[in-house]
């Protein structure tokens, strides 16, 4: 299971791993704070793609677009939070004021796909019972 959360929000059991999912760290809070598992700034948008969007929620389609497209053409940058979400609850924590259009939403979508994508297999002959 994955979710998102504001790195502010305090902790709890149901969190599962607690990984900060912003390239920048967060105002206002202590490394100590925030009870992290883990902070993979690598994973985050890239600086352009950031600042282009800017919070903007007329943007975020357009945002949500190339990010994809970043993630995309970076697995590895991402493979290590699929495994953890594959062994259990895993938080993405985030910054951002807005808790539906942020890069942890984003990513968390983007990561529930690669499960569901690799849940089955690709061949296609795993397909064959499915067309008449």
């Amino acid at each position: 299971m994955i979710r998102c959360k504001r790195v502010y929000e305090a902790p709890e059991p149901e969190d599962g791993q607690r990984v900060l999912v912003d390239r920048l760290w967060p105002r206002g809070i202590a490394k100590a704070a925030a009870h992290l598992d883990d902070w993979v700034p690598a994973v985050a948008p890239s600086t352009a793609l950031r600042r282009q969007f800017g919070h903007d929620p007329a943007a975020f389609d357009t945002f949500r677009t190339r990010y994809r497209s970043e993630l995309a053409g970076h697995p590895e940058h991402w493979q290590g939070l699929l495994a953890r979400a594959r062994n259990g609850t895993l938080t993405l924590l985030y910054a951002a004021r807005d808790t539906r259009l942020n890069n942890a939403q984003v990513l968390a979508d983007f990561l529930e796909d690669e499960l569901d994508r690799s849940g089955e297999s690709s061949s296609p002959v795993c397909y064959a019972d499915r067309f008449p």
